[in-house]
C-alpha cells in the first residue's frame, strides 16, 4: 500500500535558526508511522502554493495526511493562504519555531520537537476560524497603529536573544512620537468614532506576545475581537500597559473592545498595518471571517490558562515599571 505523504513547510530563518537540526528526527518519526515527508522550505509566497496548486482536488486527502508547518506566526500565515487559496482542508500541525508563536499559544502547543510529533501522531483535531481583510487571510491578528510594526522593525538577531521582550522594548522606544488619529469603525451592530493610537482585530488571544490581549477571543466562534486603544496621555500609558500585560485592559476608559464577524475600518490619515508579523494592506480595511475553515493538531488535554513562557515575560515587563496598573 502507498505510504501516505505529509507536507512540511518550514522557515529555516524563524526563531534562532535551529529547525534545520530537526529535520532528520522528523522524517524519521513519520517513515515509522508508515508516512513520507514532504520537505518545502519557506521562500517568499510562492513555493507552497505552487506546490498545493498541483494536487489532485478529487484524491489529495486520500494521497495527504497532513500539512507540518514549522515557523512563527508569519510563516502560519504564508501556509494557511496557500491552503485556503488552493481549497486544501488538510489537517495543520503546527512546530513554533518563531519569536512569538501567538496563534500556537491559543492552544498551548509546545515548542519540543518531539512532543509536536507525538501531538501530530495522536490525530486529535479542532476546528478554528480564519479572519479576512481586504481579500488576504490572516490567523492571529491584523494590527492597525502607528507602533505595530515593531515586529518588521525589531533587529532579527536582538529578536533570537531575547525574544518578544525585543518587540517591548522597541515598542517603548516609539511611544513619544504618538499621535492620535481619527477614525471611524463600521460594523453591522455599531458605528464607532474614535481617537486612537492604535488597535488590533483579533482572531487570537495574544499578539507580539502579549498573552492577553484579547483574553475572551474564542478561535471557533465565527467572530472577531477588536482591541482600541484610545487617546491618552503619556502618564496614563504605564498604568494602560500594565494592564494590558495582566490582560485588565477590557474595564479601562482607555480601551475599546467589542466581537463583531464584520468591520469596515476607515481613517483620515495613512496609518501602518501588520498581519500576522508581516506588511499589511493600506486603510480603508474591511474584515470578515470564515468560520471553521482549518483543522489544527491539538492537545487532548484542556490548556493552561497562561503558558509558562508568558507569565516569565510578563513578569520581566512588569519590572520596567513602578506603577502596579491598577
Amino acid at each position: 500500500m502507498q505510504r501516505k505523504k505529509v507536507i512540511l513547510f518550514y522557515n529555516p530563518q524563524s526563531g534562532n535558526g535551529m529547525f534545520k537540526n530537526h529535520l532528520d528526527y522528523i522524517i524519521e518519526r513519520y517513515q515509522d508511522a508508515g508516512m513520507r515527508v514532504i520537505p518545502i522550505r519557506a521562500y517568499g509566497d510562492a513555493g507552497l502554493a505552487e506546490y498545493l496548486a498541483g494536487l489532485d482536488p478529487a484524491t489529495y486527502q486520500e494521497e495527504y495526511a497532513q500539512i507540518l508547518a514549522a515557523g512563527g506566526d508569519g510563516t502560519l500565515n504564508v501556509c494557511v493562504n496557500a491552503m485556503i487559496e488552493n481549497g486544501i482542508d488538510l489537517p495543520l500541525v503546527i512546530l513554533p519555531s518563531g519569536t512569538a508563536n501567538d496563534f500556537a499559544s491559543y492552544f498551548n502547543i509546545p515548542t519540543d520537537v518531539e512532543r509536536v510529533i507525538d501531538l501530530a501522531m495522536e490525530q486529535n483535531y479542532t476546528r478554528a476560524d480564519v479572519g479576512i481583510v481586504n481579500g488576504r487571510y490572516f490567523i492571529n491578528v491584523a494590527a492597525i497603529g502607528q507602533v505595530v510594526d515593531v515586529s518588521q522593525k525589531t533587529d532579527p538577531t536582538l529578536k533570537n536573544s531575547i525574544g518578544v521582550l525585543a518587540y517591548y522594548l522597541k515598542g517603548l522606544s516609539e511611544v513619544p512620537d504618538l499621535k492620535p488619529i481619527k477614525v471611524t469603525l463600521k460594523t453591522p451592530e455599531k458605528v464607532y468614532k474614535e481617537k486612537m493610537y492604535f488597535m488590533v482585530v483579533m482572531n487570537g488571544r495574544s499578539a507580539g506576545g502579549f498573552r492577553n490581549l484579547a483574553p475572551d477571543s474564542e478561535i471557533n466562534d465565527g467572530k472577531l475581537d477588536v482591541v482600541l486603544f484610545r487617546n491618552m496621555s503619556l502618564f496614563e500609558m504605564p498604568q494602560v500597559f500594565m494592564r494590558i500585560l495582566r490582560g485588565r485592559h477590557g474595564s479601562s476608559q482607555k480601551v475599546l473592545h467589542f466581537k463583531t464577524s464584520h468591520l469596515v475600518l476607515e481613517a483620515e490619515d495613512d496609518l501602518p498595518t501588520d498581519i500576522d508579523g508581516e506588511h499589511g494592506a493600506k486603510l480603508p480595511l474591511e474584515f470578515a471571517v470564515l468560520p471553521g475553515r482549518i483543522r489544527i493538531a491539538v492537545q487532548k488535554e484542556a490548556p493552561r490558562e497562561e503558558a509558562a513562557d508568558g507569565q516569565r515575560d510578563r513578569k520581566r515587563l512588569e519590572r520596567f515599571f513602578l506603577s502596579d496598573g491598577r
